[in-house]
Formats: C-alpha cells, structure tokens, sequence
C-alpha cells in the first residue's frame, strides 16, 4: 500500500514537472515564447546595452592614460632632482692628500678656479679622563655632588706646568644614594647633557670611568667631587676627581683646536670639519702635515654631457606618450585640455630661459646648449655644441642644472620641469575647471559611475520588460490553447455529425 501511494506521488509530481516544462515553452501555440521573448528583449535594448559598453571601454582606457602619464611625470621629475641634488653635476674640490686634508662641496657651492695650499699643523681634540685604577661596578659610593667647570689650559715653564682657567660658571651633578657606583654615575652625567659624556669600561680586573668632552681649547674641563657627609663610610665622590692635580683619574688628552694655515695665514677651529674657512668647501682634517695639500677643483664636463643626454632621452619617451594620448585621429585624451596643455608646456622647455647668464654669450636655455626640437616634438643634441658649450662656459652649463623648486624664472631645468609637474598635478583638484591630471581623472572616473548607473538602469529596465512581456505572451499562449481545444471540440462534433449522416 505505501509503495503505491509513493509510486502515485511519484507520478503526480513527474506529471506536474513536464506540464510545468510544457507550459514554459509554449505547447499551447506551438512557439517557444521563453526564447521568443529573450530575443526580443535582447534586441530592443542591444544598441543601447553596445552604447554604454563603448563608453565604459573608453572612459577605463583615459583614465589608464591618464594615471600612466601622472606617473611618467612624476618619475621624470624625481629622477632630475635626485641627479641635480647628488653633487655630481657640479664642480667638486680635490686635494692632493685626502688622508690629511678631505674635501667636499656645500650646497650651492661655486668652485670653479679653486685653488690654495693648505698646511695642518694640529688637529682638534677633546679632554678625556679615566680612573688610575680599576674599581668593582659593585662598589659604592658616598652620596653628593659633582661639580663640572669648562675653561682653557694653558702650558708654561721649564719644565712645562698645565694650569687650568675656568671660564664658565659651575654646573652641580647630584648624586643620590640609589646613583651612587660607577653605572649610576655615569647615567647621572650624562643625563645632565651638560657638555661630557661618561662611559664605564670593564677589564680584566674592574671597571674604569672614562669622562670625555667636545672638542676645542674651550671644552678643557675639571670635576670635583664632595659627599654630602664627609664622615660617610662609602668610597669618596672626590676619587673621581678630573682635573691636573686629581689622584684618581689621569688626563689622558687635552682639549685643543685645530690649526690649518691657508696660504700663509694660519687659522683656528674647535672642530675638525671645517665649513667656514674656504666658501662651498667643507674640510675633513685626518692628519698633522708640514707639507701643504693643494686644494683645486675638477669640472664635471662628461657628467653634464650625460646629463643633457639623458634628460633628452627621458623627454622623448615622456613626449611620446604625451602624443600619442593626443593624437587627433587615435589618442584616447586627444580632447583633454590639461594633456594638451602639457604638451605646450614641454615644447617650450627648449626656450625657455632657465638661468641668468653667468657672462656674455654664456647659454641659458637648453637650445643653447644645442638641444633641437625635431619635427614630431622630439629633441635630439647636437654633439658639438654641446660640448663647445661646457668647454667654453661652465659655470653657466652648472647653473641650468642648479637645483630649484620651480617656483620662478631661472630656476634650472629641474626647477623648469618641476613647474610643469605640480601644475599638472595638483593635488585636491576637484572644480571642472582646473586643469590638472587630477581634475581629469575626477571627470572620467564621475563619468565612469554614470555609466555603470546607466547600465544597472538599463538591465533593470530589461528585467521589467521581459516580465511584461514573459506575462503578455503566457496570456496569449493560453489563448491559443483554449482556441485549439474549442476547435478540436467543433472538429470531434462536425465529425460526428458527418457521420450520423451516412
């Protein structure tokens, strides 16, 4: 009994389905109306569905455009000024004996013609003082002040006496019981940031405080100690006494001042990098010489000759792509007013006056440097006059590579190419006015989400009408049925009649 009843059910449900199925594909007329109505659909909105996909496929290629040439300008732009701001483009001093004197250029330095002779006859150094004796870190000391006074040492007599002057008012350490051994000391001094720096050093048998200071005739210094109970128990503060009649600790350096002679003149420094004595130059003293260095410079003839080079071959790629975007026939930013205007702007780099003359006749612009605009916008060097121009001027050739901001005239061809860039990308840009790549990527991506609105309206649309019309032909479908069923009814009669008659 039950496996009847779910061998009908089975039935019931098979039958249900392939009436279903029947129904859905229009048995009643005979027409397929599901495929019927798809296809009508689909080509009632297929010109508009192809319209939106063609634009969609545009406004996603402009705005690849856009961004690559964003990014070409950008690294054009950091690659100049990393070049411009690296020295190498620039006149750089030389010496005869870098193990005596160093040398390098300042920013903005001018050395052409550099030339001297310069003799180290001493060196910089700072004062430093360590414990005779090694002390255990564990040891403890009484609790009190440090006093820290800075002044000069001066040597005289037979034999030679050093005295110490002081020149500063005294500076007082407190040392507290939890401060009170040779680590926390140290912490304590240095701490107080007052012009030495302590440093504790283990051996073999202990540890030592070695106090130092900044170099220069001025940084010689003296420490006394005193415990804030004399009758205290503890090791003395006054054992790390620093000064020329200490016990405990021994001047191991003093405090002095460099002195150079430069051309006949002798000259004091506290330091051993000098910046203020030659304009441009900083000096790196390594050593006492009684043979003077001579001091020169060396222009950068073939590193401005590349340089010109390489910022031609940047330009025309970045030129390239630039025509290309705008392209009257092809390009796909060929109506875009900022690229357009970029491409103005590039094409007047070749004349535009980049720096003040440095003498008459001297180039400041790149077509005098003969850099020449070929007919498609490229630029190609004219090698001979290029390298007339660094022979004969420089000086001016440097200045057309001097770092700037590109925040006026004369300000090089970083700073001219720099200008360029930040009109193109300004950054915030959001009024349709502004002619930036920024704006123009905020009107094509706008534009890019009207498109995917109007195509989310437009299959809505689509949707509604297929119901509609999935309705309109179901009703139509059951039409048909109820025609055919009423005309095999008349049929069936007619035949019966027909043959009653016989």
């Amino acid at each position: 009994m039950t496996t009847t009843t779910a061998t009908s059910s089975s039935t019931a449900a098979a039958t249900s389905s392939v009436a279903s199925i029947v129904k859905t594909l229009g048995s009643g007329s005979g027409v397929d109306t599901v495929t019927l109505v798809q296809q009508l659909v689909d080509a009632q909105f297929a010109v508009k569905n192809s319209q939106l996909k063609a634009k969609a496929d545009t406004l996603t290629s402009q705005i690849s455009a856009v961004s690559a040439l964003k990014s070409e300008l950008t690294n054009f732009d950091a690659a100049l000024k990393s070049l411009v701001t690296s020295g190498s483009l620039t006149t750089q001093p030389t010496s005869s004996n870098s193990a005596v004197v160093a040398v390098s250029a300042t920013a903005g330095a001018k050395l052409a013609g550099l030339s001297g002779q310069l003799t180290v006859n001493q060196l910089a150094s700072a004062q430093a003082a360590t414990t005779n004796t090694a002390i255990p870190r564990t040891t403890a000391f009484n609790a009190g002040t440090l006093t820290l006074r800075f002044g000069t040492d001066s040597t005289s007599g037979t034999p030679p006496v050093t005295t110490f002057t002081p020149g500063s008012a005294p500076i007082e350490i407190a040392i507290g019981a939890g401060d009170a051994t040779l680590d926390g000391i140290a912490a304590k001094i240095n701490a107080a940031n007052k012009g030495v720096t302590a440093t504790v050093v283990t051996d073999g048998i202990g540890a030592r405080l070695t106090i130092k200071g900044a170099s220069g005739a001025l940084q010689a210094f003296s420490l006394t100690g005193a415990d804030t109970d004399p009758a205290a128990t503890g090791t003395k503060l006054s054992t790390l006494d620093v000064g020329r009649n200490a016990q405990g600790t021994t001047i191991g350096t003093n405090a002095t001042d460099a002195s150079v002679t430069l051309d006949g003149a002798t000259f004091r420094r506290s330091t051993n990098t000098i910046t203020d004595l030659i304009t441009g130059v900083k000096l790196e003293l390594g050593a006492v010489s009684t043979t003077p260095v001579t001091l020169g410079a060396t222009a950068p003839t073939s590193a401005l000759s590349g340089a010109v080079n390489d910022f031609v071959a940047t330009f025309n790629q970045l030129q390239k792509i630039v025509a290309t975007d705008i392209d009257p026939f092809t390009g796909v930013l060929r109506a875009d007013t900022t690229v357009t205007a970029i491409a103005r702007n590039l094409a007047k780099l070749t004349t535009a006056n980049l720096a003040t003359p440095t003498a008459p006749g001297a180039p400041h612009t790149l077509a005098d440097l003969g850099v020449t605009t070929n007919r498609d916008g490229s630029l190609a060097v004219d090698a001979t006059k290029l390298a007339a121009a660094i022979t004969k001027y420089p000086d001016a050739v440097e200045a057309l590579f001097a770092f700037g901001k590109g925040a006026a005239a004369n300000d090089g061809i970083s700073g001219a190419l720099t200008a360029i860039v930040k009109q193109a990308t300004v950054a915030n840009a959001v009024s349709d006015q502004d002619l930036s790549l920024n704006a123009s990527t905020k009107r094509l991506t706008d534009a890019q989400a009207a498109i995917v609105e109007a195509q989310d309206k437009a299959a809505d649309l689509a949707a509604t009408t297929k119901t509609r019309m999935t309705a309109q032909f179901s009703k139509m479908d059951s039409a048909v049925a109820a025609y055919k069923s009423t005309q095999a009814f008349l049929t069936q009669q007619i035949d019966a009649w027909n043959n009653s008659n016989k």
